[in-house]
């Protein structure tokens, strides 16, 4: 599974990561690497969760970053 890690920044200065392969994984932080971080984390979380409960099986992760 590839996995894009997009980011922009706000008008008020704050960062915007998401992952769009995964709904819901966003997230804001005050630096372009804290959203990233968060964004990425969030995404792992929702693939565990999904292995966990038997609504998906194992595969191979590759992360990519969206160029800015």
């Amino acid at each position: 599974m590839n996995l894009t890690l997009e980011t922009e920044q706000e008008t008020d200065g704050r960062w915007l990561a998401e992952v769009p392969e995964i709904e819901g994984a966003m997230a804001y932080g005050p630096t372009r690497e804290a959203a990233m971080a968060k964004a990425e984390a969030l995404a792992l979380r929702v693939l565990a969760e999904r292995l966990d409960n038997d609504e998906a099986s194992p595969m191979a992760i590759q992360l990519l970053l969206a160029a800015e």
